[in-house]
């Protein structure tokens, strides 16, 4: 966070919280005039404080209603492999978030599917089909306690 000052970080703030809001409002919000806003707001995103913007949908809307948590563990441990099963999971739509864990397994994957038989088909089929999976282990989220894309700073 070097290089950041308090303006900064309050934008950083607001824009995680609601990206959709306008420069204008944004301005208001942190007292200063709306060209200093945007020329800040774009330091930003050219210093890769800001990623990308997106919109949260509803998963059950979209007919997404299972989201799954699934621990994978890798055949063998090596760069190959695992530069395999990266690039395989990031062409897979029904994964959602892909992280490298330690413990027990290797990776971790959210995954959105329409109900059981979907899951059942994207397993033998997408997963199963990534030939360096060694063995999966499957939690199924039966309720949202909390869910944030907010990174607390």
């Amino acid at each position: 966070m070097e290089g950041l000052d308090k303006t900064d970080l309050r934008l950083l703030r607001i824009l995680q919280h609601d990206s959709h809001i306008t420069t204008k409002e944004l301005a208001a919000k942190v007292n200063l005039s709306s060209t200093p806003v945007f020329e800040r707001v774009r330091r930003l995103e050219n210093e890769g404080y800001i990623k990308r913007y997106v919109a949260l949908l509803d998963a059950e809307k979209l007919n997404r209603n299972l989201c799954i948590l699934c621990n994978v563990k890798l055949k063998q441990h090596n760069g190959t492999l695992g530069r395999e099963f990266m690039a395989a999971i990031n062409e897979i739509p029904e994964v959602t978030e892909c992280y490298n864990i330690s413990g027990d397994f290797d990776y971790l994957l959210k995954i959105y599917v329409r109900d059981m038989k979907h899951y059942e088909a994207f397993v033998l089929d997408s997963l199963g089909s990534i030939p360096s999976v060694g063995s999966l282990q499957s939690n199924f989220v039966m309720s949202v306690v909390k869910q944030s894309p907010e990174i607390p700073f």
